[in-house]
């Protein structure tokens, strides 16, 4: 590792510890105001923000870039006003820490339970997407986190003028700048160092691809909370609704390609296959949607792409869908099981007792009934935003929102006990 990078680094750790402990004791109407001073900043630097932005979407082309990861970095106006509810949102709720819970009597007259507390320093690795700094950047704030922020060398530009928003309106608010940090250098000797810091940071969240969450998961000496890729499905039961049905898997599948709670698998009851796969089919073909198939469905698409066995398990992040043809939804389950990536996934079905069936047995971090997976979201899910996806099973999973940025510590009340 160089030594420049790890001193700088080391300086960003020094830094993140020294704010944790200031925001850890610091006042929920502080913590707010911050947030909203926060919003208002990149309110105000909206022109700053898209020029920087075009100049990472113009060297991203240049450098060959995926249509799918330009589409994540371009930070339109949209986005922006989303960025800014977003972190309004989060200013709204419930603030976690200092909460007790849990507080019973025990035989010694002493009182025992839990008080939420900050998890620290998080360290978060991503890619592409800038408006992840802001969601990070908020999520941490609220929850008493101090974070250091390693965005893709693509949105770097775009990542240095947020965070210019943000130490604007953490300073504003008497809050050190310090407890939001975004390491400027693209040098990837800087992630080396930020996931071994374990005198410094206390979690890492890597989002992103999944080579780079395995290389983290591998090489940290920091605890991972992993945010792995979405190989979402949606299941079409027998029992479906045909309108139901066909509205929840175009809009799985079409309404946003390059996210990762898009579908990337259809699958289909064979007695309902003749119903819907036709006008399905239809769809998704006008919106230019490549289909690979199984061969049963294939009988009903003979023009579509013949699915390999690596399809089944493949996150596309763009406009290819996998449609297989499943006899009920004991074969349904046991496929999302094997090849999904415990994400989220759905069922499409009026059958109460399957659906009761489906969520019961489907291993993923979400699991839908008559809804499309484009709601796993923290936003759509009441959290404001959300640090990522965790398809763990510790700690937290699922949309992690505040709360999951938080651990609990026992607390003990006495009156001059003794133990005897």
């Amino acid at each position: 590792m160089k030594p420049e990078i790890l001193e700088y680094m080391t300086e960003l750790g020094r830094n993140a510890r020294k704010a944790a402990s200031v925001l850890a004791a610091a006042e929920t109407k502080q913590k707010n105001a911050a947030l909203l001073a926060i919003a208002d900043a990149i309110d105000s630097r909206r022109s700053a923000l898209h020029d920087a932005n075009q100049k990472d979407l113009e060297r991203g082309k240049a450098n060959g870039l995926e249509a799918a990861l330009l589409d994540r970095l371009e930070l339109t106006d949209a986005r922006i006003d989303a960025m800014i509810d977003g972190i309004k949102q989060i200013s709204a709720l419930q603030d976690p820490i200092g909460e007790v819970s849990d507080m019973s009597y025990r035989p010694s007259g002493i009182e025992v339970g839990k008080m939420r507390v900050p998890l620290g320093v998080i360290g978060i690795i991503y890619e592409s997407r800038p408006n992840v700094t802001v969601d990070a950047a908020a999520l941490c704030l609220k929850s008493g986190n101090a974070t250091i922020l390693r965005g893709g060398s693509e949105a770097n530009l775009s990542n240095r003028a947020i965070a210019e928003c943000i130490v604007e309106g953490l300073e504003q608010q008497g809050l050190p700048g310090g407890a939001v940090q975004v390491v400027e250098t693209t040098d990837r000797d800087a992630v080396g160092a930020l996931i071994t810091m374990s005198e410094f940071v206390d979690v890492i969240v890597p989002r992103g691809g999944k080579g780079l969450i395995e290389r983290i998961a591998s090489d940290a000496r920091v605890p991972v909370i992993k945010h792995l890729d979405g190989v979402c499905h949606v299941y079409i039961d027998s029992d479906a609704d045909s309108e139901k049905a066909h509205a929840i898997a175009v809009n799985a599948k079409t309404h946003r390609y390059g996210v990762c709670n898009a579908m990337e698998t259809l699958l289909i009851a064979e007695s309902l296959a003749a119903e819907v796969l036709p006008q399905l089919a239809e769809a998704y073909i006008a919106k230019n949607v490549e289909l690979r198939v199984c061969e049963k469905t294939k009988v009903f698409l003979p023009d579509a792409v013949s699915a390999s066995e690596e399809d089944w398990s493949t996150e596309y992040l763009g406009p290819v869908l996998s449609i297989k043809l499943v006899a009920g939804v004991e074969e349904a389950i046991d496929h999302i099981n094997r090849y999904g990536s415990q994400h989220t996934d759905a069922i499409v079905t009026e059958n109460y007792s399957l659906a009761r069936r489906f969520l019961r047995e489907v291993d993923s971090s979400t699991v839908m009934v008559n809804a499309s997976t484009r709601f796993a979201d923290g936003f759509e899910y009441g959290l404001g935003a959300e640090i990522g996806i965790s398809t763990d099973k510790i700690h937290a999973r699922g949309p992690v929102g505040v709360e999951g940025l938080t651990s609990q510590k026992w607390i003990v009340l006495g009156d001059g006990q003794i133990r005897t």
